[in-house]
């Protein structure tokens, strides 16, 4: 579970250091290379609610292996890669391989619990939070050893030793029987996947997110075609006898689509922060890439200690507002910072951003395995990291934007703005939000 969830973020931190190093080796500008962030989340934020679904259908065992050995291919193709476009591809495979982990993981947690009677997971909620967090420390430097001691192609590379060790571990402990959702007679199946639904679900998503990733009135089209294939698949799924999304329970769940909501603000100023302030650190103040990712650990490290501590409390909205509070803090703290300020300007604002990183993740996490539907945990945790790349792509785009051919002061600071009115934004869906009292209140019991 542990290993499978984190396949995503080590590629995540990791590409923060080595994007300079890449631009700078096949000479693209940093709005082109911006596409190697896109690019993944692009694959995952349309994979994880697919693989999740296909995991409450069929069980977790199956497309955990087969995703992790995707992971695999995609080292290969990405360290051996002759340009930008072909690394971009790369770093689609990453995105399609590691969408298992975290939906096999909730779900193998929702199914250990129903069968030991046992609904406390408090504190394996917090060791999935944690072990993405300790990552998340170690991406940034490890990335910065594996550029120094092998140029930007050994950060792909480690995903084939990564993928193997995932892989064995798999086939030696994952349980053959189907996870949550039991195992469906051949001919159900494709009744009970809705491919229609899934393929409108890709429509409309592929498009949004293309748009967002270079907003500009030429492509307005996309929104057109985005919000064609959202009524489509609208209508589709309040049809369909086994819908891909049960929009109908969905709409009726207030707690989980406020859930969704704060995760793709929250994570647009989390990501923003992540390669924004990484790409600044390194082009803008003038630090190597193994430094920046220093700057970064702690971080990290004030995030690992929150979740740890505030892990196995109840309070949901104190987490939120809290995280809420920091993300604003942090970026006013930005808004400061100059390529001559001292670094530790840089290590304070990691410290900042260390509370919320560790707080907000936690309690999204916490949120939507108690909200969802029992019978759709993957699925539904898959919709969570789906938002999450949502809010990534906004990043992204508000990065590439604010930065242009180079990621100096005047851009961090215009990105820190956007940031800054996401913070806010956050902190009103939080404030505002009478349904995480209620949250709080059913999962006393399971927080015993």
């Amino acid at each position: 579970m542990l290993l499978g969830s984190v396949l995503n973020p080590v590629n995540s931190t990791i590409i923060s250091v080595a994007l300079v190093p890449i631009g700078r080796a096949l000479g693209a500008p940093a709005s082109q290379t911006a596409w190697l962030v896109s690019a993944l989340y692009l694959a995952t934020s349309l994979g994880q609610p697919v693989v999740g679904r296909l995991i409450d259908i069929f069980g977790p065992r199956r497309l955990f292996l087969i995703s992790t050995a995707l992971v695999g291919v995609a080292g290969v193709v990405g360290t051996l890669a002759p340009n930008l476009g072909v690394l971009i591809a790369a770093r689609v495979l990453l995105g399609f391989g590691t969408c298992a982990g975290y939906p096999a993981a909730m779900a193998l947690l929702r199914s250990e619990a129903e069968r030991t009677g046992r609904d406390s997971p408090g504190g394996v909620l917090t060791a999935l939070a944690v072990a993405n967090q300790t990552i998340a420390v170690i991406g940034p430097l490890l990335g910065g050893l594996l550029i120094a001691a092998g140029g930007w192609r050994a950060t792909f590379a480690l995903n084939v030793p990564l993928a193997v060790a995932a892989v064995l571990l798999g086939l030696w402990r994952l349980p053959r029987p189907a996870g949550t959702g039991g195992a469906p007679r051949r001919g159900q199946s494709a009744a009970r996947l809705d491919l229609p639904g899934m393929g409108l679900f890709a429509a409309m998503l592929v498009s949004l997110l293309l748009f967002l990733m270079n907003l500009h009135l030429r492509d307005g089209y996309l929104l057109v075609i985005a919000a064609v294939a959202a009524a489509a698949f609208t209508v589709r799924e309040l049809r369909a006898a086994t819908p891909f999304i049960d929009l109908r329970v969905l709409g009726g769940n207030t707690p989980l689509l406020a859930t969704y909501g704060r995760a793709l603000v929250a994570y647009v100023v989390a990501y923003a922060f992540l390669y924004g302030f990484s790409q600044w650190t390194e082009e803008g103040y003038g630090l190597t890439p193994f430094h920046a990712g220093l700057v970064q650990i702690p971080m990290f490290l004030v995030a690992i200690g929150v979740s740890l501590v505030s892990g196995r409390r109840r309070s949901v909205r104190g987490k939120l507002l809290l995280g809420a509070a920091g993300q604003i803090v942090a970026c006013l703290l930005i808004l400061t910072l100059t390529g001559g300020s001292p670094l530790w300007m840089l290590l304070l604002v990691a410290l900042v951003f260390g509370v919320p990183q560790g707080l907000n993740n936690l309690a999204l996490q916490n949120s939507v395995y108690f909200q969802a539907d029992p019978e759709r945990t993957a699925s539904s945790a898959g919709l969570l990291r789906t938002f999450a790349y949502i809010g990534s792509m906004v990043a992204s785009s508000a990065t590439a934007a604010s930065f242009g051919q180079r990621a100096d002061t005047g851009g961090v600071h215009q990105l820190a703005w956007v940031m800054l009115g996401a913070g806010v934004l956050y902190l009103l869906l939080t404030v505002f939000d009478r349904t995480l009292g209620r949250t709080a209140t059913a999962d006393a019991p399971a927080a015993k």
